[in-house]
Order: C-alpha cells, then structure tokens, then sequence
C-alpha cells in the first residue's frame, strides 16, 4: 500500500498543536530489547572520532557474525519478532511507529534501509535496492541527510533536514530534536537519523571502531525521554534497541537527521 500525495501534512500546522494530540501508537519498552545504562553522561567529541579509523568491510562483516541473529534471514520470523518486541512493550506507556524492519542487504545500504523504514511507517511499501537508486547511494554509502529528506518528502511530505554541526550539540540543538522526535513520532512519522559513533560512544553490539551509519527512531518514551531504535547494522541481538536521549543527541553531530 502506499499513501496518496495529493495534500501532504504539513508539520509547521502542528507544532503548536503536537502537545494536545494523543499519540498514534502506544507501546513500551520491550524486555528484550537492549536499553541504554544509566551512568555519566556521553560526551563525544571532534578529537575522540577522530581517533579511531573506519571500519573496512570485512571488519564490519566479521563483527556481524558474532552476533547471534537466528531471525536475520528469515523475514517471516524477523517480522515475528519485531511484533513481538512491541507487543511485550505495551503496556509501559511509550509512543513507537510500526515498521516493516529489515536488515541492510550490503555494508553501505544503511541510508536506503533507514529509509525504508521510515516510509514503512507511512505503509509505503518500497525496497532497498529502490531506495538507493532513488537516493542515490553509492558504494561509499549515502552522502547526506538531505538525500534521505528529498526522498522521504516525495512520497509522504512532511520531513525537512535538521544539521547539527555542533560537537557536543548545544542546549537549543538538543531541545529541537526532543521536540521533533515527540512531534514526529506523536504523528505517525519516524526520524532517520545519521550518525558518527566512535568507539567511546557506541550504540549496543557495534564494534570497536568508528561507524558512520544511519538508522531510525521509532519510539519513545515521554518519562525518561529514552528513545527506541530500529537499526538495519544487525550488531546488536535485536533488531530494535533502547538509547537515552542524550546518546542519541551525542551520536548525530556533525552530521543531522531527517524529522
């Protein structure tokens, strides 16, 4: 299925009503999701990415292995246990979008995957390979987050490309992307965000190098502000995972997302 364009929401309309709108879905924290610990505060900065060198493929292959994933390839088990994850999540009080996930079919479709899953969101129903044709995503992956806007705002509008070149990001830099995770989600509309994680500030299951990677946000939760991630990498044991909001808002910079 996919949704017709002919007058696409517009977001500016909603951001004086998003607070007196009852979300679109509610669910929780699923238990066997990875949640993000509750120490220090993340701090990631210029000097610490830099410190680290890229993962090749064959690293990022050979991390992959080690994760057990029995799920990975067989869709209709994945699609089993990504429900299921959000069925156990029910009852804790969070806001998540439902996605069609799916694991990046090469080392460098996480743009085209990503974006997948946000356009899922909107029961747009498209592939990968489709994706990185439209984005367009080399073998050198998906330059800018503004490639992933153009395309997602094809088909459902809504989505404008948010910067955050500050590292750490600045006090107005994190309120806009709180806000915009509540809006967007609160509408039925996931966020794809890029990323740059060294090995100091790691998402669950990542390696021990510096990833640049795009994923999605599908979820959160409006008490502790902690953020679910769909994430197409396949590091981490499941599919989707929880972060707090601060890793997440010290994952972005320098890069952006879409919202």
């Amino acid at each position: 299925m996919s949704l017709r364009k002919t007058h696409p929401l517009r977001r500016r309309q909603l951001l004086g009503l998003a607070a007196g709108l009852a979300p679109v879905a509610v669910f929780g924290a699923p238990a066997i999701a990875i949640a993000s610990p509750r120490t220090e505060p993340l701090r990631s900065t210029p000097a610490e990415r830099g410190s680290y060198r890229p993962a090749t493929a064959r690293e990022v292959a050979e991390a992959r292995q080690v994760i057990p994933a029995p799920a990975r390839h067989d869709p209709a088990q994945l699609k089993r246990a990504v429900a299921a994850q959000l069925e156990t999540a029910a009852a804790a009080g969070n806001v998540t979008v439902e996605i069609d996930f799916q694991y990046q079919e090469t080392g460098y479709w996480c743009g085209p995957a990503a974006t997948r899953h946000a356009l899922s969101a909107r029961g747009v129903n498209v592939s990968q390979q489709q994706m990185a044709n439209e984005l367009p995503t080399s073998t050198n992956g998906t330059d800018w987050i503004g490639q992933v806007t153009k395309v997602l705002t094809n088909y459902v509008g809504w989505y404008e490309t948010k910067e955050m070149p500050n590292d750490p990001p600045t006090q107005a830099q994190r309120d806009l992307l709180w806000n915009d995770v509540k809006l967007d989600l609160d509408k039925g509309y996931a966020l794809v965000t890029n990323i740059v994680a060294p090995a100091s500030n790691h998402p669950p299951g990542y390696p021990n190098y510096t990833i640049w990677h795009y994923f999605t946000v599908i979820g959160y939760n409006p008490d502790n502000q902690d953020v679910l991630i769909a994430d197409s990498a396949g590091f981490a044991p499941t599919a989707t995972y929880w972060l707090s909001f601060n890793q997440l808002a010290t994952l972005i910079p320098p890069k952006g997302y879409s919202a």
